[in-house]
């Protein structure tokens, strides 16, 4: 992307990055300019993947990201996760490794249409009171239920976000994301910042570790006060109370008993949007 001169006439005292790097390709193919210690460092892919170079890979995976949303205006964000492996209804449960699985699968397939539905709702709020800047639907961008999210705002001609991350599987953004909102990720603690940076909702549907994982996080984050309090929500109470037992923290002392009111349970994606409705009193 070319890169504006400091003012509207053109003036810029500097020659930019861009014109450098694009001068240096042009140069005569000599020996010299031909050896990587000649590369501009910023424009050496070698160079920049080095080991000793990750503190500047991290700051970058921070930085671009955030460049894009600003430019976007996007003020605010409901997050929502929830299993890559849950089926649409009706289709194949790919990832089932057995019956039981395959089983189970197809019967929480139910919450990837409330996870469409809840997006949905998000969305044409979004559109409705802030022109698709405020509560603005992002997931991980894969498959399951971070697809119906995307899918969700996608229905009702709504911006989302997707923050994908490199892996052996499960690569491909789904879809259903807004291309220019579709990000990659090669470290797990970046993408996650991204995710609460901006949140005011989280929507947490049935998954596996990694919903576990972003669950505990945005948890723990409000629990110790180091992040705002916002609603979780947490989709499929039988579920989670068939995998996750709270109340037991709380008798045995690990958590305060009021860290119970930190999570919000629904069961469908009308009680979930109201349980954010109720929270930010609109």
């Amino acid at each position: 992307m070319q890169q504006p001169p400091r003012d509207q006439h053109g003036w810029d005292p500097f020659p930019s990055s861009q014109r450098d790097k694009e001068a240096t390709r042009e140069q005569e193919h000599t020996p010299q300019t031909l050896s990587p210690t000649y590369r501009l460092a910023f424009d050496d892919a070698d160079f920049l993947t080095r080991e000793e170079m990750r503190g500047v890979r991290l700051q970058l995976e921070l930085m671009k990201p955030e460049m894009a949303l600003i430019e976007a205006g996007i003020l605010s964000t409901v997050v929502l996760f929830g299993g890559a492996r849950i089926p649409e209804p009706g289709t194949d449960a790919w990832a089932a490794k057995n019956e039981t699985q395959k089983r189970n699968l197809e019967a929480n397939a139910r919450f990837y249409d409330e996870a469409r539905n809840f997006a949905q709702l998000a969305s044409q709020h979004s559109a409705d009171s802030s022109g698709g800047k405020e509560f603005v639907i992002v997931t991980g961008g894969g498959p399951g239920i971070m697809e119906a999210g995307n899918r969700g705002a996608a229905d009702v001609d709504a911006v989302s976000i997707a923050l994908n991350i490199t892996l052996p599987h499960e690569q491909a953004p789904n879809h259903f994301a807004t291309p220019d909102l579709s990000f990659n990720f090669h470290y797990f603690a970046i993408r996650k910042m991204h995710f609460l940076l901006r949140a005011k909702a989280m929507a947490i549907f049935p998954g596996g570790f990694g919903t576990m994982d972003e669950l505990f996080e945005a948890l723990t984050l409000i629990q110790t006060q180091r992040m705002q309090r916002i609603p979780v929500i947490l989709f499929g109470e039988e579920f989670w109370r068939r995998v996750l037992n709270f109340e037991v923290l709380a008798e045995e002392g690990t958590i305060a008993p009021e860290d119970l009111d930190l999570i919000t349970f629904a069961d469908t994606a009308e009680a979930g949007w109201e349980a954010i409705r109720t929270f930010y009193e609109f």
